[in-house]
């Protein structure tokens, strides 16, 4: 994982066949007010070798694409992760969902709370028709089972946009490959490091949906699990990094 720099904002973006969504993210980034903030902004596209014009769209606009070929949501992400250079790492989807104009507020908090982690609720403020029933409801269910066996307190366990300190990630030991990293990371943060949840806005996507409501909400539901063995183990086994970890503990 590379070495974090100062004053630089990383925003993560996975991707596969988000042509028609993914200039309108990036042009949504507030690339002012994130430099008034003294921060330089790096995107990085982590594309799943899409089969439509993602990747030049992505490039047109100025963002560093990296093809990752082992597909999966999570694979993308813990890519984008060891490539971000930043000190602060953003994640969002490219399909046009997430709130990506209020990043500088949501840095702020971070930055001001001295977090280590916050995650964005998407759903406080839903756009019609941007999240289908069937989600929502398998979102809360979801989101309520990983609150009783985890003691967290979050809404919207699923969702797809969180800041993170490179320094959290690079003591994290990511496994999942797939959607079910985005509670898997909820789970370590609040578990272990200074974390919080913003309220935040969900629009309509731009493009066709790659979630399948029962069979990814199945998936996530028996990892919520399945990684309850894991969670001891989920930060990196070295000294420094352990001994960063204890204080972390101790707070």
């Amino acid at each position: 994982m590379s070495k974090p720099s100062t004053n630089i904002i990383t925003v993560v973006i996975p991707t596969l066949n988000e042509e028609k969504g993914i200039q309108k993210t990036i042009r949504k980034i507030p690339k002012k007010e994130i430099a008034d903030m003294g921060y330089q902004l790096e995107i990085l596209v982590v594309d799943g070798n899409s089969t439509d014009l993602t990747r030049n769209a992505a490039e047109e606009c100025g963002a560093k694409v990296i093809v990752e070929m082992n597909q999966g949501y999570g694979r993308a992400l813990r890519t984008g992760f060891t490539a971000a250079s930043g000190d602060i790492v953003i994640v969002c989807d490219g399909d046009g969902t997430y709130p990506v104009e209020l990043i500088p507020k949501y840095a702020q908090h971070l930055i001001s709370s001295n977090l280590d982690f916050v995650t964005v609720n998407r759903l406080s403020d839903n756009e019609t028709g941007a999240m289908r029933f069937s989600h929502l409801m398998g979102n809360k269910i979801l989101s309520g089972i990983m609150n009783f066996i985890y003691s967290t307190n979050i809404k919207d366990s699923q969702s797809g946009m969180y800041l993170a300190k490179k320094s959290f990630l690079q003591l994290v030991n990511l496994r999942s490959d797939g959607y079910s990293l985005a509670e898997e990371i909820k789970i370590i943060a609040f578990s272990f490091f200074r974390s919080g949840e913003l309220e935040g806005k969900y629009y309509a996507r731009e493009g066709r949906t790659k979630l399948s409501t029962w069979s990814d909400g199945l998936t996530n539901l028996i990892y919520l699990f399945k990684f309850k063995f894991f969670l001891k183990d989920s930060l990196v086994q070295s000294n420094k990094k352990l001994e960063m970890a204890d204080k972390i503990y101790r707070l």
